[in-house]
């Protein structure tokens, strides 16, 4: 590494602190990347307000040319580097949103981007890193081994290292999030904020606690990642699973953006994972727009807590919209199953003519609509002239649905509603 890299790499992320990152550095970032980003949109939500009892405004930052805030805090940072640094180029360890971004803005600066993925990375991430520039390297089967691999690269090569999370660099360009926020509406009263390595929350809560000590800022963390919360609260919960909110699923926090949070954010909380699913479900069908688990994780946590934040004047931000259409479709589905506008009936029949028809004829008396029939002959524990049949039906709300299963009961059918965890 040359004296130059390593200035640019002091102070490190381990022993930068708080006085690191302040609103002027925010206010430098801001102007440094001003039309190299998009100011999105931030509009009053007036259904979402109804339905928690806050007054709730939305940061769109899901609308960025990359679906996410990350550019922001990328592009500060690539402004930072020297001739030499832009011409050697720079290295990340990202399957996610930052490895985009970076691709993104080092391309269009012409700075070479390298990214190290784990080999377990979906392809689809893989083929839009690669879209915008980026030239990626998939090395071993977690996270840690392609960031452990990423740190040798950028020694064998020279490269400049731009960390996701824990830098000032890019903590100030995230905080240019709030400072777009607090010009529309400077008298916002909270904040609610998504937490996984604590780059954007610690550029926000500097940004908002300097303007206005006032303001709360309170963080979000998926419950099965809560390492923040752990390191903040002086708690230890089990971390890890398959949570829809994997942009914010980060094992071990910052240790910068750490100080920051622990001195200026009021609380964090945990959302679970059919919160998460309620949000994102909720964002599409009221705001019409699509938004990743890590996006809507602050309305998550706003809706699982109406009463703390009832009366107030609240912002949110929608941090990315990078999710998989199959998993959307998914999560749109089994929300309309927790509505009971989906339903799967287990209904009991006798294996003879006509037994299958007799029930469908309760189905339409109740104009309830049939989506899929599954027949089960053989894995059960009937007797042989008997068997199972699941039918999946649609209906126009709960209610409808338990009509006809009281209809059915009252057949003498023996009927079970397949439950949804």
């Amino acid at each position: 590494m040359t004296a130059e890299n390593a200035s640019l790499a002091k102070p490190a992320p381990s022993d930068a602190g708080p006085e690191e990152l302040t609103l002027d550095t925010v206010r430098a970032a801001a102007a440094r990347i001003e039309g190299a980003v998009v100011r999105t949109p931030m509009m009053h939500s007036i259904t979402l307000s109804e339905i928690t009892g806050a007054e709730v405004w939305l940061k769109f930052e899901n609308l960025q040319f990359t679906a996410a805030y990350k550019e922001r805090g990328a592009l500060n940072a690539l402004l930072h580097l020297t001739e030499e640094q832009r011409q050697r180029g720079v290295i990340a360890a990202s399957a996610g949103n930052h490895s985009q971004g970076l691709s993104y803005h080092g391309t269009r600066l012409g700075v070479p981007v390298t990214i190290v993925m784990p080999k377990t990375t979906p392809t689809v991430k893989v083929m839009q890193t690669e879209s915008v520039g980026g030239n990626v390297v998939l090395h071993g089967e977690t996270f840690d081994d392609a960031a452990a691999h990423a740190r040798t690269l950028e020694k064998e090569r020279g490269l400049t290292f731009v960390h996701p999370f824990d830098d000032p660099l890019i903590a100030a360009g995230q905080g240019t999030v709030a400072l777009e926020m607090l010009d529309v509406q400077p008298d916002i009263e909270c904040l609610i904020t998504p937490i996984g390595g604590g780059g954007l929350i610690s550029g926000m809560a500097t940004v908002a606690k300097t303007l206005n000590p006032d303001i709360e800022v309170v963080g979000v963390q998926a419950a099965l990642f809560p390492s923040m919360f752990d390191r903040i609260k002086g708690e230890s919960h089990d971390c890890g699973g398959d949570t829809l909110a994997e942009g914010i699923a980060v094992k071990k926090p910052g240790e910068f953006t750490s100080r920051v949070i622990a001195e200026r954010v009021d609380d964090i909380l945990l959302v679970d994972e059919p919160s998460l699913e309620k949000a994102v479900s909720l964002l599409l069908q009221i705001e019409k727009t699509v938004v990743e688990g890590a996006g809507a994780a602050g309305l998550a946590a706003l809706l699982a807590n109406t009463d703390r934040f009832a009366g107030k004047k609240v912002g949110l931000v929608l941090c990315g919209g990078n999710i998989d259409t199959r998993l959307l479709a998914n999560v749109l589905l089994r929300d309309l199953a927790r509505q009971g506008r989906l339903a799967r009936l287990r209904v009991t029949l006798q294996d003879r003519p006509g037994a299958l028809f007799k029930v469908m004829r309760l189905f339409d008396a109740h104009n309830v609509n049939i989506i899929e029939i599954y027949h089960q002959r053989i894995f059960t524990t009937l007797p042989a002239k008997g068997l199972i049949t699941d039918i999946e039906c649609e209906a126009r709300d709960a209610e409808q649905v338990e009509n006809l299963v009281k209809a059915l009961r009252d057949a003498k059918y023996s009927v079970h509603v397949v439950e949804l965890n």
